[in-house]
């Protein structure tokens, strides 16, 4: 059972829903200490007092903002759970919106909301509902860890989730990381669009998606421990300058395929649609001619 972070109350109009606040995911990732490599001693990192230049434990530490060079201002963990908002024990919801109209660079980490005991079962079963029933999410503010957060709410599998939001100011505007102007044809678009749909899928579920790094950390310390020989490394390989982007999505949709066993053939993808306008306007201009000369007239010159 994950372990409470952060107990109140989500705030709806007039209702009021008593819960906990647990964490919604898990890190596996292969965790590394510091070590002095001659003898394999632990390296740690001790807290000191410049004034009095000794090592300092846990307790005899607090939080504070320095004001000037001289003056620094003490705040307690009492202070900050007590600050005058009343975001500061509850997630006061804003407004609901359409998932769609959230920019998904603003959405963070995910915290399951559990109902806190039965008086909470009704209101935050209303909540789910009326979430779940409108298809829109809500928008919330709270204040966890010394400043005041935005948080978007959801229904996930019957459960609400909290995620973390960035305020708008916290987005960087990406406009200088744009590149040069380009020409792309409507050919190359389309073939960029035949390669997402062979490659798209209904899941996110197998081989492809499992975390093959932490297995290659652990094959290596396994290896190790037996003095056993480290697995080999796959020779890297540089990527191809693409000079050609049709042939470079047809390839790309003919390993698709092969990957998944499918027919690995691959039709040329549809011509330029400058070619085909010009061929239906050949058409075009062959049936007018035979009609005329069917009734004895002579065709009229396009403009």
């Amino acid at each position: 059972m994950p372990r409470t972070i952060w107990s109140g109350a989500i705030s709806f109009g007039l209702v009021t829903v008593p819960i906990n606040v647990v964490s919604a995911t898990e890190d596996h990732s292969v965790r590394f200490h510091q070590y002095h490599l001659e003898d394999m001693g632990r390296v740690r990192v001790r807290k000191f007092c410049e004034t009095e230049d000794r090592e300092v434990s846990g307790d005899e530490i607090g939080k504070g903002y320095q004001l000037t060079k001289e003056q620094v201002i003490p705040i307690s963990d009492d202070e900050l759970s007590s600050l005058p908002l009343p975001t500061a024990k509850a997630i006061e919801i804003e407004a609901f919106v359409l998932l769609q109209s959230v920019d998904p660079i603003r959405i963070g980490e995910g915290y399951y909301l559990q109902p806190s005991g039965q008086v909470a079962a009704k209101p935050y079963k209303l909540l789910r509902q009326a979430l779940a029933r409108s298809a829109k999410v809500a928008v919330a503010k709270y204040a966890w860890s010394g400043r005041e957060r935005l948080g978007l709410l959801r229904v996930r599998d019957d459960v609400i989730v909290l995620h973390a939001m960035r305020w708008p100011d916290e987005i960087r505007d990406p406009t200088e990381l744009l590149p040069p102007p380009v020409e792309l044809s409507d050919d190359e678009i389309d073939g960029a669009l035949a390669l997402m749909d062979t490659m798209t899928r209904e899941d996110l579920e197998g081989e492809e998606f499992r975390d093959t790094y932490t297995e290659a950390i652990q094959q290596i310390i396994e290896a190790k421990r037996d003095h056993r020989e480290l697995p080999a490394a796959p020779e890297p390989t540089e990527p191809d300058r693409v000079v050609d982007l049709m042939a470079a999505l047809q390839e790309s949709v003919q390993k698709v395929k092969a990957s998944r066993g499918e027919d690995a053939e691959v039709h040329d993808l549809p011509k330029t649609r400058k070619a085909s306008k010009t061929t239906a306007k050949k058409q075009s201009a062959a049936r007018t001619g035979s009609a005329a000369k069917a009734s004895g007239r002579k065709p009229r010159r396009s403009a």
